[in-house]
């Protein structure tokens, strides 16, 4: 096989998609498997759609993904430059030798001249494609028309029959009737290339050996054939992904929850998860490997034959869940490090707390992290551990405070055990409050809820006695003893 060279080569018209951040991903996996290059190209010719900060959010939101490219923005290489506003130079060479070698045309047709032709044809039933007007002018008109400073576009001579196939590796062989083609434009009326033309000269330019794209490139691709044959330039294989559906199959949209990877960023979804959801979308790991498998896993097996042809479903219930799998195993330090920016905007922690409580952040974190999914949920269940109570949970309040007789008579006897205490961790709370459900024959949960309200807030935490633990004896008192009061009182108002 000859050197496998691929390119992700996104608008910034927005911020990166988890449809094209597979894409990237699938080239990746491709490039690495094969030993091969990934070249990351901005096609920023579109300066109507273009956003100011989008190349910088792609560019952050890959290397998050710990998607690292071997050319392009930031890297450099030897087939730049890696954005198409800086190669216009390339476009006009080639579109003027297309135009000599008689494969290409300038077309003077003005708006109003195609609009009534499209309307006459709308009239008539007839699907509108250009009719050739300009097709066949000599070349003395043309420059007479040129120096007067009319303005024209040049369009490809596409043939008026014969089939174009197109041999992808993920679809087979896919063909399609040059006839529903007409001469397409190739360079616009103020001199900047269209699309298909930039992406050819483009990858044939950057020696691509595969394009691996998005499915809804697959109507692109007859023409970038017809493009390659003009100018006698070895066509690349091709290979379009499946696309992603919501889970009623409808096109995925921002109605379906967040779709851009910054978005899932900010909920506290660890890439390694993120990657791992993306993987599954459209390639299946080898039998036996299990659902949580990491990128040097899958570059063992990667192919592109193994892709799947059919639409991939976003579910993102599955990408919470995967994340929630590997918050549990991930390494701890390396957890606590990406859950402090988490506390941080919650106000739990300051700046000099980073380093000075580092310990107890971890502690809390590793107590936390197997009751919860993401990391902005681990920030949340972490209140506790920071702050005072000043709420709490009115579901719980209801059933275990209000609902519950004796209450606080058992949570008195809770704190007169935990009172005497002189070793305060996990064993001895736990062996203390074990004796006093014994003695009064009563269940564990009827002491040990109200006590994980008392002391949390929260119905949810982690477990009972790693909470004493943590939050130390003189914490737990006190708080026994603000929920004992208000008991008391039976005065509890949620602020």
């Amino acid at each position: 096989m000859e050197k496998v060279r691929v390119r992700f080569a996104p608008s910034p018209t927005g911020y990166l998609h988890i449809g094209g951040a597979r894409t990237a991903l699938f080239n990746w996996l491709f490039a690495k498997k094969q030993n091969g290059k990934l070249i990351l190209r901005i096609e920023d010719t579109d300066t109507e759609r273009l956003k100011e900060d989008s190349v910088s959010q792609i560019l952050s939101s890959l290397r998050w993904l710990g998607i690292d490219w071997d050319e392009g923005p930031e890297k450099g290489g030897d087939f730049g430059p890696y954005y198409q506003s800086q190669r216009q130079g390339l476009y006009t060479k080639y579109a003027q030798r297309l135009v000599q070698e008689n494969r290409a045309y300038h077309c003077f047709c003005s708006v109003d001249q195609l609009e009534e032709e499209r309307q006459k044809l709308r009239q008539a039933g007839i699907p509108f494609r250009y009719q050739g007007r300009c097709r066949d002018l000599g070349p003395e008109e043309v420059q007479s028309k040129l120096r007067q400073g009319l303005s024209s576009v040049i369009r490809l001579k596409v043939p008026e029959a014969g089939q174009i196939v197109v041999e992808d590796i993920i679809r087979g062989t896919v063909s399609f009737e040059a006839e529903q083609f007409d001469d397409f434009i190739i360079m616009k009326s103020d001199g900047t290339p269209a699309y298909n033309f930039a992406c050819v000269v483009d990858d044939h330019a950057m020696q691509i050996s595969h394009v691996i794209r998005a499915e809804e490139h697959l109507s692109n691709t007859p023409k970038q054939c017809l493009i390659y044959r003009a100018l006698g330039c070895k066509i690349p294989l091709f290979a379009h992904l499946s696309m992603i559906l919501a889970p009623d199959r409808s096109k995925l949209s921002k109605r379906h929850g967040a779709t851009a990877v910054g978005e899932f960023q900010e909920t506290g979804c660890l890439p390694e998860a993120l990657v791992n959801y993306l993987t599954l979308l459209g390639w299946s790991p080898t039998e036996g490997q299990g659902e949580l498998v990491s990128p040097e896993q899958t570059i063992t097996s990667f192919s592109l034959e193994k892709v799947s042809k059919t639409a991939a479903i976003y579910d993102v219930q599955k990408l919470i869940w995967l994340n929630g799998q590997y918050m549990t195993e991930c390494d701890l330090d390396s957890l606590t490090l990406q859950a402090i920016p988490f506390l941080l905007k919650l106000g739990l922690i300051n700046s000099l707390d980073v380093e000075e409580k580092r310990e107890y952040i971890c502690e809390v974190v590793g107590a936390v992290r197997e009751r919860v999914r993401t990391l902005g949920e681990l920030a949340e269940s972490s209140r506790c551990f920071f702050q005072d109570i000043v709420a709490y949970d009115e579901k719980g309040l209801e059933k275990y405070f209000l609902n519950q007789e004796s209450v606080e008579v058992l949570l008195s006897k809770g704190r007169e055990r935990l009172n005497v205490l002189e070793q305060f961790d996990v064993e001895n709370t736990e062996r203390a409050y074990r004796q006093l459900i014994a003695e009064l024959a009563i269940k564990g949960g009827t002491i040990i809820h109200p006590t994980r309200l008392a002391l949390t807030g929260r119905t949810v935490s982690p477990g009972l006695f790693d909470v004493m633990a943590l939050l130390g004896k003189k914490k737990c008192i006190e708080r026994l003893d603000k929920a004992i009061d208000m008991l008391k009182k039976n005065n509890f108002k949620n602020n």
